[in-house]
């Protein structure tokens, strides 16, 4: 039997890590302007296309799924390739995937500062989107399966278990938590509403950290830190126990997203099990990782790609510590809410995320350009200013987020609440902020130092684009007569090992999923809670439109602290017309639960005009275009027909008449103003957003609280 001959396809690889490069500029940009925003509002130029609310999302989808994402293809594009000995399936395939990648995330930049959002983090964007990433999902994977069916290499290595594992899981994800009813070409409602939404939210939400962020990452370390360190993997037993511990028990922790929240109890507690548990097999990366470079240490030392590994594994170690210990109830009371989360996650991404990628692209483009890197001393100012980014960013956030847990939560000698006015704790941290932001500048320099390095490397090599390779075929062997052991026979069976890794995700997804979206009597209703009207409905989508939700909670959880705050805790059956459900799940500004009534029409409207007038020292933006913008009301019929169909009570026939009521409730708002000498025709947004910010809270009575503004 002769070798066969064939070609790794090496430009796909090229495509994805300059896309990479290039929106991992632009992402970061954004978020360095959304960190300078939260102590100088006026960055965002008085544009509503460019406030916090609008472009943090932005931020945080550039990051994740442009950055991050073309990163993981490039990884996957060049190392399943030499794991199977074989060339992607399609060229055509991969062409499509690629392209059609960027057309999501250039269609992401486009929409989402226009304030086209559903609000679910990190599933933000619109229904034509969701139906785009379905279909280049869908590409990715028959590309890839295809590959692995034609390999030249019997066994599918460890890093294709994760590479599986990521698109089956990403798969079921994507499609649960996109089931929305379309109401306009860009807007949507969710199908699931309240307590259920969320649950579907963080269910998505905590696993969408899990694989995309975490197994793909975790198959390109098994294949990129061997060959970096020139060095076998520690153990290959680990490595089994590891993945199949790992994808089970991570798809059950999304509920510790939710503590003390209205989600059923029960749902709480497996939440919070199985985010301990957790543990064990995140570590078992980890090590596993890190124990390959036993007896390397000094080819860490002079090598910037391991360095970047190193430092890259220990992130993601104390990372996936952390989360644990932030799903524990007594730590996650003071941490929820606040800027602990923020560091939380930055570690993860800027450290696990972000330094295996450059360590990724310093050892591929190198090798595909046939070349040595450029500069080596521009790799190490690059690692170096980038740990120390890290530092400055998370440092400045953990101590940001204790300062706010512990402030909101102390009360007088008296019993009453020592900073009743939330401000005052938002105040406190600004120079946390800033330091923040001086965080990220410096990450950011390290990037752009990378891409400069990377562009004089490419440069100063030749693209080898159809790089020439050679190995046995396949041989066919009699599975009766194999003396393998089970998991080396499953290795042997790709589209078998895909079946069992979704059978395993699935088993924790429909046990924390169904009780609560199949029976409607762990929902209580309560009877004084009534859809909202056209005006409020209006109201809240303009709501959402402007981001209100990342700086705002909705839900008040049952410690003292927030209900003499705040008012009465938070009710499941409150939230049962609410599609989506708008929980939040940071604390920029107060919850915003019981604000209705508590201010008069006159107060919202100056306060969103300048925030600056009521409250001084606002960080909140001014929202001056709600005044001067026209509320569209063509849409509202189809609202209502939209809302009818996924179980919201208004009567049979009631979106023929219902901007009658709209138009109705609006003049009433407006002659009150007029009382106060603010004259505003009742046809303008700010009238709806009004309508909308003193209907909250008041289906049940509130309890008298504390100005928190």
């Amino acid at each position: 039997m002769q070798p066969e001959k064939f070609y790794y396809d090496n430009k796909i690889v090229r495509n994805f890590g300059i896309a990479s490069v290039i929106w991992g500029i632009i992402g970061m940009l954004v978020g360095l302007l959304i960190a300078v925003q939260l102590y100088s509002p006026a960055v965002n130029m008085h544009s509503q296309y460019t406030t916090f609310g609008r472009i943090r999302p932005l931020h945080t989808n550039a990051v994740i799924f442009a950055f991050v994402g073309n990163a993981i293809f490039m990884g996957i594009y060049y190392s399943l390739q030499r794991l199977m000995k074989a060339r992607m399936f399609s060229d055509v395939l991969s062409k499509i995937h690629f392209w059609g990648w960027q057309l999501i995330i250039v269609s992401a930049v486009i929409t989402l500062p226009l304030g086209f959002t559903t609000s679910h983090e990190y599933a933000e964007l619109e229904w034509p989107i969701d139906i785009l990433i379905t279909i280049v999902w869908v590409v990715f994977g028959i590309n890839m399966f295809g590959t692995i069916i034609k390999r030249r290499e019997r066994h599918i290595y460890v890093a294709v278990w994760f590479y599986i594992a990521t698109f089956v899981t990403i798969a079921v994800l994507h499609i649960v938590n996109s089931v929305e009813i379309p109401v306009t070409f860009w807007k949507s409602y969710m199908v699931y509403a309240g307590v259920q939404d969320a649950l579907v939210q963080w269910w998505y939400g905590h696993n969408a950290v899990a694989f995309f962020l975490t197994t793909p990452y975790l198959g390109m370390m098994y294949y990129f830190l061997p060959k970096m360190a020139n060095r076998p993997i520690y153990s290959y037993k680990l490595s089994i126990l590891h993945f199949w511990a790992l994808i089970f028990i991570y798809i059950w922790a999304g509920p510790h997203h939710l503590l003390y929240t209205t989600l059923p109890g029960w749902a709480q507690s497996l939440g919070v099990v199985f985010s301990i548990m957790l543990i064990a097999p995140s570590w078992g990366g980890m090590i596993n990782g890190l124990l390959t470079l036993r007896g390397a240490w000094d080819k860490v030392r002079d090598d910037v790609t391991l360095k970047f590994m190193v430092v890259g594994l220990t992130a993601y170690g104390l990372a996936t510590f952390e989360g644990p210990m932030l799903s524990l109830k007594q730590v996650n009371a003071i941490g929820h809410f606040t800027d602990w989360i923020i560091a939380h996650v930055h570690v993860g991404a800027l450290g696990w995320n972000g330094f295996l990628t450059f360590a990724i692209l310093y050892w591929v483009i190198p090798r595909i350009y046939k070349t040595e890197l450029y500069s080596k001393k521009w790799a190490s100012f690059h690692f170096w200013i980038g740990t120390l980014g890290i530092l400055f960013y998370a440092v400045p956030m953990y101590w940001a987020g204790f300062t706010q847990g512990l402030m909101w939560k102390e009360f007088t000698p008296e019993g009453l609440l020592k900073y009743p006015n939330f401000l005052e704790t938002t105040l406190r941290i600004i120079p946390m902020y800033i330091m923040r932001s001086v965080g990220g500048a410096m990450y950011l320099t390290g990037v752009i130092v990378m891409a400069a390095n990377l562009y004089r490397t490419a440069r100063q090599g030749k693209l080898v684009a159809n790089e020439a390779a050679e190995a046995m075929p396949l041989e066919k062997i009699n599975p009766q007569a194999s003396t393998e052991r089970w998991h080396r026979r499953l290795e042997t069976k790709p589209i078998l090992f895909m079946v069992i890794a979704l059978v395993v995700i699935l088993i924790g997804t429909f046990v924390e999923l169904m009780p609560t979206l199949t029976i409607s009597s762990n929902i209580p209703t309560i009877a004084s809670v009534k859809p909202y009207t056209p005006l409020e409905l209006q109201g809240r989508d303009l709501y959402i439109r402007e981001g209100c939700s990342n700086c705002h909670s909705q839900t008040i959880r049952p410690f003292r602290s927030e209900t003499e705050r705040y008012g009465e805790y938070s009710k499941a059956g409150e939230f049962v017309y609410d599609h989506p459900f708008l929980w939040g799940s940071k604390r920029i500004g107060p919850d915003l639960q019981r604000e209705g009534g508590k201010y008069g029409n006159s107060w919202h409207y100056n306060h969103l005009m300048d925030p600056r007038l009521m409250s001084p020292g606002s960080i909140m933006p001014e929202y001056s275009w709600l005044i001067s913008q026209k509320l569209d009301t063509s849409t509202t019929a189809a609202k209502i027909r939209a809302m009818q169909t996924i179980g919201v009570p208004y009567p049979i026939g009631y979106d023929k008449i219902a901007n009658q009521d709209l138009v109705k409730q609006a003049h009433g708002i407006a002659d009150n103003l007029a009382t106060d000498h603010i004259k505003v025709n009742s046809n303008k947004e700010i009238v709806a957003i009004i309508a909308y910010l003193q209907r909250l809270g008041t289906d049940i009575k509130a309890n008298k609280t504390a100005n928190n503004q």
